[in-house]
């Protein structure tokens, strides 16, 4: 199967690269010269585990390559996938289409035999129609289908989603494009993944529904845990306990500084929109945006509460800048709302994380960014875990204990128990605990 990929991003690379693995031939697709160069010199823009060896076999086993000719893209390809950003537009929050337009545009003019274009974007309910409106238009004898096919991958785990899915979303009601489908993913059949097909706009509001739903479950347990610290409680164990209920399942239900990420603040945000448009509200999920918009502001001032609650001239160790770990991405990441606050508050910040470092300096000035959690511990008199990165999980508090000028250890993923970090003669601030 011939297959083209518009948009060399964290969806299109990883995308692209798996199918590329799967034995298809792929063409990966971008107007940006300096990136498509960088990838054809072995160079990947992101971090994402085993990616990069996973497009370095490909290119060197000559299925996968990369280009800014869109037009012979299309003209060669089976299927055209668009995965291109759809960023939530200024002003309204609804998702900005600006990118896939464009994309649907050049794509209906390139157009040479029958094709399934695909968005692979996340897109609002009614992109499909949009989409094949625009490719009529600019080339009214196309042969074409338009799919739906949202992704369902996890930053960090990408590649193993994508091979091991737990569903693959098709919407279309055309049997050709449906059988193509098919068969650019036969080759997971092996592993049992499961096909869902439904119709395009079903499987739109799928993606946006289930990201709402898990960032309900992170907003619910941040809730219960609040709970949790007024009534002496321990979230850890509540969560145990309503998690091993089949019905509700574990995952998702560890209390935190709130959710962030490319996805989950963009898709709620998008989706109410959405079902303004349609006039129909969408309580449940404006509750979780608003619960955690509070919640980063909310740890801000349990730091500055740990510090004595006068924060102007300390120093405060943050030990994680991305929103999860396994990731350079740091939008809409707890961190940045956590150290902007402290900043407002008058405290220094001292910041070290394995990876978004060069991310987090776009929109974080006047932060001492470090190259280890001992460098950023130097003499700070709070260190805050943010990210709950493997290297955090074993860090040496003896060590920390003899950095700090002041010792206060503010868990925000609970990573540690109490006693050992007391038995060191430190200050311990966890998450509903």
């Amino acid at each position: 199967m011939r297959i083209g990929v518009v948009g060399s991003g964290y969806v299109g690379l990883v995308s692209g690269a798996c199918f590329a693995d799967f034995g298809h031939d792929v063409v990966c697709v971008d107007n940006d010269e300096a990136k498509t160069a960088a990838l054809r010199a072995g160079k990947v823009p992101i971090f994402e585990p085993g990616l990069d060896a996973l497009i370095e076999r490909n290119v060197a086993a000559g299925r996968l390559s990369f280009t800014t000719d869109l037009a012979s893209t299309v003209a060669g390809s089976d299927v055209v996938f668009i995965a291109v950003g759809t960023p939530s537009r200024r002003g309204d929050g609804h998702a900005d289409l600006t990118y896939v337009e464009a994309a649907a545009r050049e794509i209906g003019k390139a157009i040479e035999g029958f094709t399934v274009v695909v968005t692979k974007s996340t897109v609002p309910v009614g992109t499909g129609e949009r989409v094949e409106e625009i490719i009529r238009d600019a080339n009214p004898d196309a042969d074409f289908a338009v799919v739906s096919n949202p992704e369902f991958l996890r930053e960090g785990a990408a590649i193993e989603d994508f091979k091991r899915p737990d569903r693959i979303v098709i919407g279309s009601d055309d049997p050709r494009a449906l059988e193509v489908m098919r068969e650019v993913y036969r080759p997971l059949f092996l592993n049992k993944s499961p096909l869902v097909e439904m119709n395009r706009a079903s499987a739109e509001l799928a993606k946006y529904a289930s990201n709402a739903f898990l960032a309900t479950k992170i907003a619910f347990i941040n809730e219960i845990a609040d709970l949790c610290e007024k009534t002496g409680a321990d979230v850890q164990n509540v969560a145990h306990a309503i998690g091993l209920d089949k019905r509700i399942g574990p995952k998702f239900l560890n209390a935190g500084p709130g959710y962030g990420g490319s996805c989950f603040p963009k898709d709620t945000l998008a989706l109410l929109k959405t079902a303004q448009d349609y006039d129909v509200p969408q309580l449940i999920v404006e509750s979780v945006v608003s619960s955690n918009d509070k919640r980063k502001r909310a740890m801000g001032r349990r730091i500055v509460h740990a510090i004595g609650d006068m924060a102007r001239g300390k120093k405060v160790a943050i030990l994680g800048l991305t929103f999860k770990p396994e990731t350079d991405d740091t939008r809409d990441s707890p961190a940045i709302a956590i150290i902007q606050a402290l900043q407002d508050a008058g405290a220094n910040v001292s910041a070290y994380d394995p990876q978004g470092t060069d991310q987090a300096r776009q929109v974080l000035s006047n932060v001492d960014y470090c190259t280890s959690p001992y460098d950023a511990a130097e003499n700070a008199d709070a260190i805050v875990i943010v990210t709950e990165w493997d290297e955090f999980r074993a860090l040496d508090l003896s060590r920390i204990r003899d950095q700090l000028r002041d010792l206060v250890l503010v868990d925000l993923r609970n990573i540690y128990h109490r006693t050992e970090v007391e038995r060191l003669g430190m200050k311990y601030v966890a998450v509903g605990r």
